[in-house]
C-alpha cells in the first residue's frame, strides 16, 4: 500500500498536473523574493515562456524593473530554464475590502411558556407573566 505523500508526489510530477508544479514553483520564488519586492506582488504565470508579475501598484512597477538581474538569477537557483522574459504590470483591478457582516444570534425557543407561577410578590409575579406572554409569541 502506497503512502499518502508518495501518491501527491508521483501526481506532482506527472504531465498532467504540469500546471500545479508551475504554480508551486512560482509560489516558492515569490517567497524567496526580498521582503519589499514581496508585498508587491499580487500573483505571478507563465504565457509562452514569460514570467508575467502581477502587482499591486506603480511603485513596485519599478521597483521590480530596477531588480530584473536578481529575479533572473532566483529563476536560476530554483532550476526554472525555461523563462525567456520577465514582464510586470499592474492590474487595474481595486481589491475591495469586505466588511465582516455581524449577525445577531438567533435560535428557535425551545420553550412553550407551559410552567407554573408561585411567586407571591405582585410586581415579580407580573414580570415571569410577562416572559411567559414573551415565550408563547415567538
Amino acid at each position: 500500500m502506497k503512502k499518502v505523500n508518495e501518491i501527491l508526489t508521483h501526481l506532482k510530477y506527472s504531465p498532467e498536473f504540469k500546471k500545479l508544479k508551475t504554480h508551486t514553483t512560482l509560489e516558492k520564488l515569490i517567497n524567496t523574493l526580498p521582503l519589499k519586492l514581496k508585498k508587491g506582488v499580487k500573483f505571478a504565470y507563465v504565457k509562452q515562456e514569460i514570467l508575467f508579475f502581477v502587482l499591486t501598484h506603480p511603485v513596485y512597477k519599478m521597483e521590480f524593473t530596477h531588480n530584473k538581474d536578481l529575479i533572473r538569477s532566483l529563476l536560476k537557483t530554483l532550476g526554472i530554464a525555461n523563462i525567456t522574459d520577465i514582464r510586470f504590470f499592474v492590474t487595474n483591478v481595486m481589491e475591495k475590502k469586505k466588511e465582516p457582516i455581524e449577525e445577531e444570534p438567533t435560535f428557535a425557543e425551545r420553550s412553550y411558556g407551559i410552567f407554573e407561577n408561585a411567586i407571591k410578590d405582585e410586581r415579580l409575579h407580573n414580570k415571569v407573566e410577562a416572559i411567559r406572554a414573551l415565550i408563547k409569541k415567538a
